[in-house]
């Protein structure tokens, strides 16, 4: 295998503005690396998630499209990089939108960057799943042989990424492996418009005097996983998950959406009215996952949801402020 040492590596993430990547960049600050290019066309992103990063001196911010080949091969030249990590994505939501533009995003930078890995621009990628390509589970708790099965265009894009990543390790010999976060939550996610996840909308519906929603009856159940565990995961995963294989990260809870709201309304105080909306065509109903591959690799710590939600709702409140 590739030597898998971060430190003193030139590292690339793609997507790195964005909720997850931005996380990943301070840890891979922590963990060593020379410097950090990071490449965001800000879609939902934000430079602002950069800015203790972008004051170390230590990374470069391209405010650019990974879905150009030419804008990644210039990135990888210029600063000679070992390794990228691929967090570059469309919204869930998104696909509900624009449902070719989700699927054709999620294909397109995939191939991008393994075309550029196979022709010697770059020695590992690290490739960021989602749990949305297993849609609803077969069977429970979902491990990593559960059947794929994606009800949206953006778990089907993505879904499409994960064999074209195998494929490449198969024809190719690349050192590229897929990490599959589960639902993930904390401070960052985005929570303007349409896109945003259902802690944060809920979070900013509230602090704005609005009513919080629920879709259907609610009884839909999510895997959710604190950000930072997912890239404390993801940083001891890189070094010793093969080639070609797939892990899944997640926690050992499983939270239905109307608890959720519940919840996050009692930690806002809000006692007000929640309101119903009709359920949404091809929603993920049920959402367990095995963590127990990722255990058996790496010592594995999560964060007790209670808690993780608490410090996320904090997050918000400062950041968006209490404008009841």
């Amino acid at each position: 295998m590739t030597d898998r040492s971060l430190a003193g590596k030139t590292i690339l993430v793609t997507g790195g503005a964005g909720f997850i990547g931005s996380h990943l960049v301070d840890r891979l600050l922590v963990e060593g690396a020379a410097h950090v290019a990071v490449i965001d066309n800000l879609f939902v992103g934000s430079e602002a998630n950069l800015a203790a990063a972008l004051a170390t001196g230590k990374v470069t911010f391209y405010r650019d499209d990974a879905e150009f080949a030419d804008s990644l091969r210039y990135i990888t030249e210029k600063h000679a990089i070992d390794i990228v990590f691929n967090c570059a994505t469309k919204a869930l939501n998104y696909s509900f939108i624009n449902p070719a533009n989700a699927f054709g995003t999620n294909v397109t930078v995939a191939l991008n960057l393994l075309e550029l890995q196979r022709a010697g621009a770059f020695k590992t990628l690290c490739h960021f799943s989602t749990s949305e390509v297993y849609g609803t589970a077969v069977y429970e708790p979902m491990d990593e042989k559960h059947p794929r099965n994606p009800t949206t265009t953006y778990a089907a894009g993505k879904a499409a990424a994960d064999l074209a990543v195998e494929s490449y390790v198969h024809m190719f010999g690349v050192d590229a492996f897929i990490v599959r976060p589960f639902n993930n939550y904390g401070p960052r996610q985005n929570y303007r418009g349409l896109l945003a996840g259902i802690i944060p909308i809920t979070a900013w519906r509230i602090l704005n005097g609005g009513q919080p929603e629920l879709h259907g009856e609610g009884t839909q159940t999510r895997d959710f996983i604190m950000v930072q565990d997912t890239v404390d995961a993801v940083i001891k995963l890189f070094k010793v998950l093969p080639a070609g294989e797939s892990v899944n990260i997640s926690s050992d809870n499983q939270t239905s959406m109307s608890d959720l709201v519940h919840r996050i309304a009692a930690r806002l105080n809000y006692g007000g009215e929640i309101l119903r909306k009709p359920a949404r065509r091809a929603d993920v109903l049920c959402h367990n996952a095995s963590n127990g591959k990722v255990k058996s690799l790496i010592s594995y710590s999560l964060t007790p949801f209670d808690e993780g939600l608490a410090q996320t709702l904090d997050w918000y409140v400062n950041e968006i402020g209490d404008k009841r």
